[in-house]
């Protein structure tokens, strides 16, 4: 029971739904709290490979709805979780101001991905090709839910839902910006 509610507090702070999006950043993670004495942070990095972002020297942080840079003069990572150490927040009043703020980094120190490994943001706006019905539509977004995210196509003005998983992507062409699928029998005949 212990591991369920951590789980279920995990996917709330980090919810997408209570994060904003910006075009050319991406959400890395969130301020769950202050770390120490000094004014010190601890975060939660919701990526994929926390460890990519160990030598970080500026975040971006959501104040007020716009994206303000911060200096960091300090990371130490521990599996997703971050202590952080920014310029000029030296003192315990001035990092609690900070707990509970959402932290942004440019899209450009995204990881590249090869085949069909994909950033969600990389394919809205791609065509989908079913193997049986062939042209299915436009990526229109990635509906991120935990475990089982979806892709909402649409085609001739209806939304097609399909899920995201290995089984059902056969390619992704990101010079044609195309994502080949496979989808299971019945489940685009149910949307048109």
């Amino acid at each position: 029971m212990g591991n369920s509610h951590r789980l279920f507090f995990y996917f709330y702070i980090m919810s997408p739904v209570t994060a904003k999006s910006y075009d050319g950043y991406f959400l890395l993670g969130k301020i769950i709290r202050t770390h120490g004495y000094k004014g010190g942070l601890k975060a939660i990095f919701d990526v994929d490979q926390p460890q990519e972002y160990r030598e970080l020297d500026m975040v971006f942080i959501e104040i007020k709805g716009q994206l303000i840079p911060w200096l960091i003069d300090n990371i130490h990572l521990e599996n997703n979780k971050a202590n952080l150490v920014l310029a000029d927040i030296k003192d315990m009043e001035s990092a609690d101001k900070l707990v509970g703020q959402f932290l942004y980094l440019p899209d450009e120190l995204l990881p590249k991905l090869k085949g069909n490994k994909f950033y969600f943001h990389e394919v809205t706006g791609f065509k989908v090709y079913d193997k049986h019905h062939g042209d299915i539509g436009t990526i229109d977004r990635v509906i991120d839910l935990p475990n089982n995210p979806l892709f909402s196509i649409t085609f001739n003005d209806k939304e097609i839902l399909l899920p995201v998983n290995d089984e059902i992507i056969r390619k992704v062409d990101r010079k044609k910006k195309v994502v080949e699928v496979n989808a299971p029998e019945g489940l685009i005949e149910i949307y048109l």
